[in-house]
């Protein structure tokens, strides 16, 4: 990786760029700063964890409050998740997207108070969010969904799977649903089964009470590995964002970083 990783080079531009909504020809006032330089101080945030504040001003960000305007205008337009969406179609035009099974999983994340925070499941007196998490059998992120952190598992089961966005790039109609859907105990559930099928998707749930379904661990890997590379973002690691939205822009980035890096990595 980088050592500068907030740097964002000319292919990823070119796809971003015709996403951001454009400027008023006559905008009153100083003429704003550049949305590739700020977008680069949004990223130096997600990496690096630091106040709004304190971003360096000699790196030609701009304040941190124009940056902190622009992504709330960005996410605002929808701009991260098209990101997210292109970058999908992209990796399933190159054959990179395994739909044979999806994974889920959701560990605690922020501990910081804000909307869509609750007590902790480990500890009550701190409060917290989780990432919910579905990604393809490559460990692709396909949809996360932020709650309280004492949201059950089970809930979200099925807004991660709706929340899968029609991917296109092959022969036929987009896809947007996974042959299986791997889940642990945390998952588990007869009405959530029923609806899987409904959805001509097989629920493979271990069941509480029963032995874990053998060979599970190898084909869950994955989740787990995704979820380690989101929060190797420092900002997702702990939560400072109090609007949700806001938070999710942030995600909806880092998803789109991950998917950049597979695309661009050598086909194994």
């Amino acid at each position: 990786m980088s050592t500068r990783p907030w740097i964002v080079d000319d292919d990823l531009w070119a796809l971003i760029e015709p996403l951001l909504p454009p400027w008023a020809e006559r905008s009153p006032g100083p003429r704003p700063v550049e949305d590739r330089l700020c977008l680069q101080g949004i990223l130096y945030v997600l990496y690096n964890d630091i106040a709004w504040q304190l971003l360096p001003p000699e790196l030609g960000f701009g304040s941190g409050q124009t940056c902190w305007r622009r992504l709330e205008r960005w996410q605002r337009a929808g701009v991260f998740d098209q990101l997210h969406r292109i970058l999908l179609v992209e990796l399933n035009a190159a054959g990179r997207l395994d739909w044979s099974r999806a994974c889920v999983d959701a560990p605690m994340s922020a501990r910081k108070r804000g909307s869509d925070t609750g007590p902790s499941p480990v500890d009550r007196r701190k409060t917290g969010s989780k990432h919910h998490l579905i990604c393809d059998g490559r460990g692709t992120p396909l949809k996360v969904v932020t709650t309280a952190a004492n949201v059950n598992d089970v809930t979200q089961t099925l807004a991660l799977v709706d929340g899968i966005p029609p991917v296109a790039g092959r022969p036929g109609r987009p896809r947007r649903r996974p042959e299986a859907l791997l889940g642990d105990k945390g998952y588990d559930s007869n009405v959530n089964r029923e609806a899987l099928r409904k959805r001509r998707i097989l629920p493979v749930i271990s069941r509480k009470g029963a032995p874990n379904i053998q060979g599970m661990g190898k084909l869950r890997y994955v989740v787990e590995q995704t979820l380690a590379l989101l929060h190797h973002f420092k900002r997702l690691a702990v939560r400072w964002e109090r609007r949700t939205e806001l938070h999710d822009a942030f995600v909806s980035l880092a998803c789109s970083l991950i998917c950049w890096r597979r695309l661009n990595r050598p086909a194994s």
